[in-house]
């Protein structure tokens, strides 16, 4: 795969880049990444993402731009108000970088489509607020043998981790918690998005590039009113039903 003289000047500050240089750049341009959730962490890390030439991004999320999202979701404007959230992400994404393959799917992924959705797919990120669209996606990354980058926020706080087998997600939450909450009951501070979803940005993009060393079995969580972070590792629960020894008879 070579590059035009345009992308060699679009991408230059990667090819620079000794961990990237061209046979990385050229991995982003091959590289096929589902986004499952439009919203606060998928709108930037669609944005960096395309900026930094994956060549085929997926877009899956169900909803309309509602004007209470522009309080932190990046990829939309007031105009793009009433309208489907991955069409106005198509737009948005291919004028800021045109050499990317936009697919826009409008539908709400859950456990009965999550492998057809993500089919085709070589890494997944997972942006949504909603506990079993959660366990669908890892569920079918794991199906699949594809690295899933999660990453979630509340309020002040924000996560994000790499499952590339086991432990998987579901190993990191076996059951959904009894007093879950989304953003549109506790809150969220907007630019909290943008921190969180470029760091899943860039954990993509060290898994496209076999750049450093990804957060893979280990969770990155950030407390923003104190400009803290800390990294846990993750165990792998022997009794997962999705990538434990049982998984199969489940």
């Amino acid at each position: 795969m070579s590059f035009s003289e345009r992308e060699v000047e679009r991408y230059a500050r990667h090819l620079v880049l000794r961990e990237i240089g061209g046979q990385g750049q050229q991995a982003l341009a091959r590289a096929s990444v589902a986004i499952v959730g439009a919203g606060g962490l998928g709108a930037p890390a669609a944005l960096y993402l395309a900026a930094a030439g994956v060549g085929r991004l997926k877009l899956i999320d169900p909803d309309v731009v509602e004007l209470s999202n522009l309080q932190r979701q990046v990829l939309f404007e007031t105009a793009d108000v009433g309208v489907a959230k991955v069409e106005a992400a198509a737009r948005r994404l291919t004028a800021l970088n045109p050499h990317v393959e936009i697919d826009a799917v409008s539908a709400r992924l859950d456990g009965s489509n999550a492998t057809n959705l993500l089919a085709g797919c070589d890494f997944v990120l997972d942006g949504t607020d909603e506990f079993a669209t959660r366990y669908a996606v890892g569920a079918a990354c794991v199906a699949a043998g594809v690295p899933l980058v999660s990453g979630a926020i509340g309020r002040w706080t924000g996560q994000v981790g790499v499952f590339a087998g086991r432990p998987c997600y579901r190993c990191l939450v076996p059951e959904i918690p009894p007093d879950a909450e989304t953003c549109s009951v506790v809150g969220v501070v907007g630019a909290l998005a943008g921190v969180i979803g470029a760091m899943m940005a860039l954990e993509a993009i060290k898994l496209i590039a076999h750049a450093g060393e990804p957060l893979a079995g280990r969770l990155l969580i950030y407390d923003a009113l104190a400009a803290e972070t800390r990294t846990v590792t993750l165990a792998a629960d022997p009794d997962c039903p999705v990538c434990g020894p049982k998984a199969s008879r489940e």
